[in-house]
């Protein structure tokens, strides 16, 4: 099937397609949470849909600093895409230390920043809740940040063990819930799939 997505007549004449969209919509704090895979996934098929309809899209990543195939894909959408990770890498297996917290917390007074520059209409703190479950930086910077969004801004938080506050605090919240996954039987993750 061929689309032809080239004559959409759903944005105003002479206006980017972000500043329709900040004069039109109301932006909303999504959380993706729980044991099942999926969270980041999901974030990103959000970002995919979003740079279709021509918005601008910023993406921060706690906890971890590894490569992942999906970078390599965004990096071809760079001109609506931007990503940085604030993390060294991933210390799931190990307390995290001085300069894991440091590099998140720098990260989230960075991305306050960008998110009130008015460049981006969607926000994605991808791990931001394992952030505050290790204290990379606390609940209550978490909800200050989302409490300070601008009202066009779309903002996704990942991450398993969603705080209650921040469940509280969101505006949609789905839960993935592991029921069956290969990973328990040794089998490891694979280019493309699972990294």
């Amino acid at each position: 099937m061929i689309i032809d997505v080239k004559g959409r007549g759903d944005l105003h004449e002479g206006v980017s397609p972000h500043k329709a969209y900040e004069a039109k919509m109301k932006g909303y704090v999504q959380v993706y949470t729980g044991n099942g895979k999926g969270k980041t996934t999901a974030a990103f098929g959000l970002v995919l849909r979003a740079t279709g309809a021509g918005l601008k899209v910023y993406i921060a990543q706690f906890v971890n600093g590894m490569k992942y195939s999906e970078l390599d894909a965004l990096a071809k959408l760079s001109d609506s895409i931007t990503i940085k990770q604030y993390g060294r890498s991933c210390f799931i297996y190990r307390n995290p230390g001085e300069e894991d917290i440091k590099a998140a917390q720098e990260g989230l007074k960075e991305i306050r920043e960008v998110m009130c520059s008015g460049k981006y209409q969607i926000i994605i703190l991808d791990e931001a809740n394992i952030a505050t479950h290790y204290n990379l930086f606390s609940v209550e910077e978490l909800l200050d940040f989302i409490q300070a969004k601008p009202e066009g801004i779309e903002l996704i938080i990942t991450g398993r063990m969603a705080n209650p506050s921040i469940v509280e605090e969101a505006d949609l919240v789905t839960e993935m819930k592991e029921v069956k996954y290969y990973y328990q039987k040794g089998i490891k993750a694979r280019d493309g799939i699972e990294k």
